[in-house]
């Protein structure tokens, strides 16, 4: 009888990673809400065995489910309206340094709550964010104002180039290329709750 109990667990063990594998690479933070409620249901079915429970039959049950979880996926990623049912979207939260209160209402979240994420992030004022949403997952996305980003690579050449153009040419000011502020980012989408470029098919 003990015998039985080890092949049984490391068959279960055994075929549970491997369905686990097959429905996908998704830490636990990533999960959506039925993501979680099918693993938590593969979890519960594959102890079953262990309790006298037909083993051939639970795996062929947890393999329906994952064939389930698969469907559900490929029928998110062909319809935005089946995944904003299943997944949900993006809220924004913070827009140009100011809380947006009624979606925090809608998650339910207090400006507590929204601190001590933005702290996590060490982000000292809700007036240094541009632009901040709570993801599907319950993480926050955010873009820092445009005065509290850090420098990027393409900031530190054009210091760069100055400083040489000044060291040539003393008595010549330095033209400063600035780019053109982007009008749409994937943060105005949110708030317009639209791509403003759509997709291409294959990824739609």
């Amino acid at each position: 009888m003990e015998l039985q109990w080890i092949w049984k667990a490391v068959l279960i063990i055994l075929v549970g990673t491997l369905l686990l594998r097959i429905g996908g690479r998704r830490s636990i933070s990533q999960m959506t809400i039925s993501t979680t409620v099918i693993m938590i249901s593969i979890g519960t079915l594959l102890i079953q065995p262990i309790s006298g429970k037909n083993i051939w039959m639970t795996f062929a049950l947890a393999g329906l489910i994952i064939l389930t979880l698969i469907a559900l996926e490929y029928l998110q990623f062909k319809s935005d309206k089946i995944e904003t049912l299943l997944t949900g979207k993006s809220v924004l939260v913070i827009e140009n340094g100011t809380v947006n209160e009624r979606n925090l209402k809608k998650l339910r979240l207090t400006i507590d709550k929204l601190e001590m994420r933005l702290r996590q992030a060490s982000i000292e004022k809700i007036s240094d964010v541009k632009w901040a949403t709570i993801e599907p997952s319950g993480k926050l996305g955010y873009l820092l104002s445009d005065q509290k980003q850090f420098a990027t690579k393409q900031d530190i050449n054009q210091l760069k180039a100055m400083i040489q153009s000044l060291a040539v040419h003393p008595n010549v000011a330095p033209i400063i290329q600035q780019d053109q502020p982007s009008l749409s980012t994937i943060f105005t989408e949110v708030k317009d709750k639209e791509h403003q470029a759509p997709p291409p098919d294959h990824l739609n």
